[in-house]
């Protein structure tokens, strides 16, 4: 259905997450991945969605010149929020250790940004998702590290492993938004977007 809507516009994802082409492939899009690197830094004022709205667009700007006129650009970014604080990827196993066992026994924020950038407009939508672990032994939380090496997530896990099926107690939100994209308003903005 949306890939009629959208069959005279060239869709660009810039992300190297198998996560989110996967997502986009189950929504039945055609699509071109294409990537260039960006420096994830943001302003220390920024706190919560902010963060992720910001360096949503910021992994937007490269590809500003090159847009054509039926491209559509869609740049993500996924943090978790945690005791007023955002938790990043993990740069290494200690890192990873410690983030998650921050949250083990509590409830944080997956908060993802999308990022929609064409020749002439830019939208940027954001959803949240409240997580609950249950309390974790530092024997699990090493195994699933030694195991899943989640060095490329946010707050170092990724739901739909092991550490979610044995560790998550509740979820509020979307589950997909969790997995780092919220497919459901991904899906309404192209809708919007073609009209």
């Amino acid at each position: 259905m949306l890939k009629e809507k959208l069959k005279n516009h060239h869709i660009i994802l810039a992300s190297g997450s198998p996560r989110r082409q996967l997502f986009f492939k189950e929504l039945g899009l055609d699509f071109e991945i294409r990537l260039k690197p960006v420096k994830e830094e943001y302003p220390p004022r920024l706190k919560h969605f902010e963060i992720s709205d910001y360096l949503s667009q910021l992994k937007a700007l490269p590809f500003k010149e090159e847009l054509k006129e039926h491209d559509i650009l869609i740049t993500s970014d996924t943090i978790v929020w945690h005791n007023n604080q955002a938790l990043g990827k993990p740069n290494s196993e200690r890192d990873a250790f410690n983030m998650i066992q921050s949250l083990s026994g509590k409830t944080h924020e997956v908060i993802t940004s999308v990022c929609f950038t064409t020749k002439t407009i830019q939208k940027t939508i954001n959803d949240i998702t409240k997580v609950t672990f249950k309390e974790l032994t530092a024997d699990e939380i090493d195994y699933y590290i030694k195991i899943c090496k989640p060095f490329d997530k946010a707050g170092a896990y990724g739901v739909q492993e092991w550490i979610g099926q044995i560790g998550v107690t509740k979820i509020e939100g979307s589950y997909f938004n969790v997995m780092g994209l919220p497919v459901n308003l991904v899906y309404q903005v192209l809708l919007e977007l073609v009209k």
